[in-house]
């Protein structure tokens, strides 16, 4: 099922992801991958098996995050996570 969430305060950061058109996680919402991420970094958890993660997520075809990385994705969300977790210490 395709992703129908608002992930409209991130499109500037979906824009800036690669192109990923193949492989493991294609056609996956790289917002929600994004959000995943963020999440995970901001909460210091390193114990994510992105395989699994990606599996869970829904499709999504739509605005920025149309054919971008999830794998990308995730990883600057965790990058962003941890980054702001540091700056509110």
């Amino acid at each position: 099922m395709a992703c129908k969430k608002d992930h409209s305060r991130i499109q500037t950061i979906m824009a800036n992801l690669p192109i990923d058109q193949g492989g493991i996680g294609r056609h996956k919402c790289a917002a929600c991958a994004y959000e995943q991420g963020f999440n995970a970094g901001y909460n210091l958890n390193e114990q994510i098996n992105l395989s699994n993660l990606l599996d869970s997520l829904e499709e999504s075809q739509a605005k920025e995050q149309r054919h971008k990385s999830p794998h990308a994705a995730y990883a600057q969300g965790y990058l962003d996570g941890v980054n702001q977790y540091y700056s509110e210490r």
